[in-house]
């Protein structure tokens, strides 16, 4: 079983130890410039507020892309190109035990409209909204590999 990173430890989990894990399609939108797309949670949902990349759950009978294309139609109202399946993140957070499926988009058409009333910003490293969902840091972490950039990835919240 791959590392699981653990969010916010010291609060107990929602279903217990043995809860089933979430499959969830992750957008990683890059322009041309190498910024990319970070939006807020909505009001209502566990951690409102903090910044994340921009996805949701896949259903039943769905596959990674199939979810990712349907989650950032409805989410952010855009049509996305090619997908581009680069890493996963299994994250252990007090409302549920998620598995992360981190994938780079390059190409999509559609003005960027949030559907959930949340709010969006284009970055480039060091991010500077914050705070930022404990998910989102190893990505972070993975843009600043790949692109040689030394110090930190984000401003602390």
């Amino acid at each position: 079983m791959s590392e699981v990173l653990v969010a916010d430890g010291d609060r107990p989990r929602q279903g217990g130890a043995d809860r089933p894990e979430v499959e969830v399609a992750v957008g990683v939108l890059v322009r041309a410039d190498g910024a990319f797309l970070l939006t807020s949670r909505p009001d209502g949902k566990p951690y409102a507020g903090y910044w994340e990349f921009p996805g949701g759950k896949v259903e039943a009978g769905e596959t990674v892309e199939q979810a990712l294309r349907r989650e950032l139609r409805e989410e952010i109202g855009i049509e996305i190109g090619a997908v581009h399946p680069w890493r996963v993140e299994r994250v252990d957070y007090p409302h549920a035990l998620v598995r992360l499926n981190f994938c780079k988009v390059h190409d999509w058409a559609g003005a960027l409209v949030m559907h959930e009333g949340q709010s969006f910003a284009w970055q480039q490293l060091p991010v500077q909204v914050a705070p930022v969902l404990p998910g989102t840091v190893p990505v972070l972490d993975w843009f600043a590999q790949e692109r040689g950039h030394a110090g930190p990835t984000h401003v602390p919240a």
